[in-house]
């Protein structure tokens, strides 16, 4: 059964969100009865999972199919093989000027599309996490009413007995597993390869790469080979973290999932007992979550991102190419027209670079916003049944090491919007100083050659901020969980006690925390 949810989508504003958890019908009781909304009325026994919400238009639909493919096994692989043979065929055309530009032509190209595909996927996945976290503080608020009745017919020593026993869940008992869901070896191993590439390790061993690759620039009189050289060793480098990048966040976005569906089972769960304990009737009712207030800078960069987000650039960059095509026998296939493709999707990919960081920075920002929202909602629920909040682990309390302090502040640094405006800037510089000397193929290589390693960095700092915010969903969804199996633990006990039936626990119990 779908949550009712609305959003309000105006360009450069993160959307409002509207949502309501659906209600839980108590047993015996009809749903004309029980609800305003009889659409919102689902019985007990109904699937009580997590439902993304499903888009109305068919195109948008279509899109993120489009986008869901992107991060599949297939491609990655498909591109991962295709890196390969490049690397074969390099050992025999790497003189030959044509054939490096062919290869910048291609990564520019494969890089602007899979901006879009990020630009979308990211913003999918921030919708989905905002619209699960809306419906938890709806039935959380339902789960305050009726916790507040239930321990108001209890007695305060038979609380205090039942309480004490928190830290003993029977999974039998409440029916659910005493943690999240376990990641398959092949997401672990991906997560591992993230870590790796999104460490600041990686990140000091490709400047070092660049400085020595300048350190050779004298030697080599700043030839377009020399530059070439580097070029190719980027795009390389920018197609398979764009690649990698759109296969992790999918795996991600999917196991986040799993997650929500097993954070909300549980929370169905403990509604279903709580409202059969209280004979609760009372419907759920709606959370917003209003737009997010930003400066100007912020909108005019989350007003480009939405416009990158519904693949108006793919239609763009269609149209350059078949201009591109055209005007290739009137430059008779030169060195200057094959370069001038990958010169396009280069400097507009460069731009992307630094707003996608932007956007994953600011998107994270509020989605901790609403998780700090149900920690307060949680330290209620808690607080009525005198059980201290459970701890929120995140990277935040944990001894952060030097290295992890210099990451973390690099991409901070990174995702600001001033950063955005300094990357816009310099792409004008470098249109400007590719105009001086005519677009010749010297030029045309200062477009091709700054930003594919301005960008190959910041994709690099993507997957270190990509790294942080789902470390710290899970951590969250997780903690999540945790206190609602201990409410839960703690209905099923005071339902046993009012049966006369209490629970004699095993001598070697399994603690939650």
């Amino acid at each position: 059964m779908f949550s009712y949810s609305r959003t309000a989508w105006i360009p450069g504003f993160r959307k409002e969100i509207v949502a309501i958890a659906p209600t839980r019908v108590p047993v015996g009781r009809n749903a004309d009865d029980t609800v305003a909304c009889k659409e919102q009325a689902v019985a007990p026994d109904a699937r009580a999972g997590y439902f993304p919400r499903v888009k109305a238009r068919l195109v948008d639909r279509w899109l993120d199919a489009v986008v869901a493919w992107s991060g599949s096994w297939i491609v990655f692989s498909t591109i991962l093989s295709g890196l390969v043979v490049w690397a074969f065929l390099g050992i025999r055309y790497h003189d030959n000027l044509q054939w490096q530009a062919l290869i910048s032509d291609i990564q520019a190209i494969l890089s602007y599309v899979f901006d879009s595909f990020l630009v979308r996927q990211q913003t999918n996945a921030y919708e989905d996490l905002m619209n699960g976290a809306a419906q938890l503080r709806s039935r959380g608020i339902t789960h305050e009413r009726t916790l507040r009745k239930l321990v108001g017919r209890v007695k305060e020593e038979d609380l205090d007995r039942l309480v004490s026993l928190k830290d003993q869940v029977d999974p039998a008992m409440t029916g659910f597993t005493l943690d999240l869901p376990e990641e398959s070896w092949l997401n672990r191993i991906a997560s591992v390869v993230s870590k790796v590439l999104g460490h600041l390790v990686t990140i000091v061993i490709y400047w070092t790469c660049i400085i020595v690759w300048l350190g050779f620039g004298p030697a080599n009189g700043w030839s377009n080979t020399w530059q070439l050289n580097i070029n190719s060793a980027t795009s390389a480098l920018m197609v398979f973290v764009f690649a990698f990048i759109a296969n992790i966040r999918e795996r991600h976005a999917n196991y986040i999932r799993r997650c929500l569906d097993a954070v909300f089972q549980v929370d169905a769960a403990l509604e279903d007992i709580l409202r059969s304990l209280t004979d609760d009737q009372q419907a759920n009712i709606a959370v917003v979550i209003p737009a997010q207030k930003v400066n100007v800078v912020q909108t005019v960069i989350f007003y480009y991102a939405d416009v990158v987000g519904t693949l108006v650039g793919i239609i763009m960059l269609a149209i350059v190419l078949m201009v591109w095509l055209a005007i290739g026998p009137v430059m008779q296939f030169n060195d200057n027209w094959w370069l001038f493709i990958g010169t396009y999707a280069g400097l507009v990919g460069m731009n992307d670079g630094f707003v996608l960081r932007n956007t994953q920075s600011k998107l994270s920002q509020f989605e901790d916003d609403q998780f700090c929202h149900m920690d307060q909602q949680d330290a209620k629920l808690l607080s009525l049944v005198r059980q201290a909040n459970g701890d929120r682990v995140s990277p935040a309390t944990h001894k952060v090491d030097i290295t992890r302090r210099i990451s973390f502040a690099t991409a901070k640094v990174c995702a600001h919007e001033i950063t955005v405006v300094a990357g816009f800037i310099i792409l004008l510089g470098l249109i400007t100083g590719a105009s001086v000397m005519k677009w010749s193929t010297t030029g045309q290589l200062i477009c091709n050659v700054p930003p594919s390693i301005i960008e190959s960095f910041f994709m690099l700092i993507l997957i270190t901020g990509h790294n942080y915010a789902d470390e710290e969903r899970r951590n969250e969804l997780r903690n999540v969980y945790l206190r609602r199996l201990e409410l839960l633990g703690l209905a099923h006990r005071i339902q046993a006690a009012q049966t006369a039936v209490v629970p004699t626990l095993p001598t070697t119990t399994q603690s939650v925390v």
